[in-house]
């Protein structure tokens, strides 16, 4: 039985929930998402959504817990938004943005420029004496940790000096050098 896929999705205040043939569209302050789905039944009565299989089949049983988290998952970013954090971690690192063009510094030859979808706002901080960060928000959660996953691609860190992009809050897994 799968624990996710039983429970029910309440609706926000703000958020509209509309279903037509196998698509499921979510419009709320931040924007609108649509999913296709199938292989299980989805409802929306009293303020939630509901969403049930057919049968206790592998499939059926995999289908019901991931349609509830995706559906879970666009209308939390309607209404609040998704958000990641990205640190970058060396000497000479640096992030910069202009509108929706990143720009990385990351000891390579020439700097990587980035163009970023336009439903995703990306905003650099940079503090002396602190690492610079990215910011990336939108109301789609797929899109953000994909482009968090693209700009992290470029340096990952490394595990001896812990050098390259990690995700804000990330723990590293550290080894130490070669003893003398």
């Amino acid at each position: 039985m799968s624990r996710i896929g039983n429970n029910p999705i309440a609706i926000p205040e703000g958020a509209t929930v509309e279903l037509q043939d196998n698509i499921i569209t979510v419009k709320g302050k931040l924007g609108e998402l649509t999913q296709e789905y199938s292989g299980v039944s989805i409802k929306s009565e009293d303020g939630q959504v509901v969403v049930t299989r057919p049968s206790d089949s592998k499939e059926h049983k995999a289908k019901h817990g991931l349609y509830r988290s995706l559906i879970s998952n666009m209308i939390l970013g309607v209404t609040n938004g998704w958000t990641k954090e990205l640190e970058l971690v060396g000497v000479g690192y640096r992030a910069g943005n202009q509108g929706q063009k990143l720009d990385l510094a990351l000891g390579f030859s020439h700097n990587i420029v980035l163009n970023l979808a336009p439903e995703v706002k990306v905003e650099t901080i940079s503090e002396k004496g602190k690492n610079p960060i990215i910011k990336l928000t939108s109301h789609d959660k797929q899109l953000v940790g994909q482009i968090a996953a693209k700009i992290r691609s470029f340096r990952k860190p490394e595990p001896y000096k812990g050098k390259g992009i990690k995700f804000v809050g990330e723990q590293l897994r550290r080894k130490a050098g070669k003893s003398a």
